[in-house]
């Protein structure tokens, strides 16, 4: 079997989910598609389950918080086809506020401790997880310290004055 091309890959996902993707782009030939959270699980199950594509190994979910956004948090899910060895990354992005996005622990168990972390660290509500509770930081935590909520550096430290570092 040859290799699939992000153009079939693209083609394909395209004619099954008309209207509810859109590409963000091919950095270093990886696909990069977006869709929203009322097709996300349908969609990764497609890419898992296709004979074709046989996307079965879930690298990673992440995310990434743009505060400037109207859709601040974005959720990022890696996916490899080891037998194709081609990969493809999908976005989702959400609210900033109400931050939930249906579970991928239905596709894959390796899915809990990734979205336990996201969870963790940027407060996106995985709805139907099996255990979501945090993986990293203290349970009575508050803040999400991932999400740029918070100024980088204390302005009133005396040490970080300009003309220490001579300038």
């Amino acid at each position: 079997m040859g290799k699939i091309t992000n153009e079939e890959l693209l083609s394909s996902i395209n004619s099954k989910f008309e209207g509810k993707i859109t590409v963000t782009g091919e950095p270093f030939g990886l696909l990069t598609i977006e869709t929203g959270t009322d097709s996300i699980i349908e969609l990764l199950g497609y890419l898992k389950n296709d004979p074709t594509f046989q996307f079965i190994y879930l690298t990673d979910i992440t995310a990434v918080h743009y505060p400037e956004q109207e859709k601040a948090i974005g959720i990022i899910y890696h996916l490899h086809s080891l037998v194709n060895n081609v990969r493809i990354r999908i976005k989702v992005f959400i609210d900033g506020v109400a931050c939930h996005i249906p579970t991928a622990t239905v596709l894959w168990q390796g899915a809990n401790w990734m979205e336990r972390e996201t969870y963790d660290f940027f407060g996106v509500i995985f709805d139907g997880h099996p255990d979501l509770r945090r993986i990293l930081n203290v349970d009575d935590m508050t803040a999400f310290p991932m999400r740029k909520e918070f100024p980088l550096e204390d302005p009133n430290r005396v040490d970080k004055k300009d003309y220490f570092f001579g300038r």
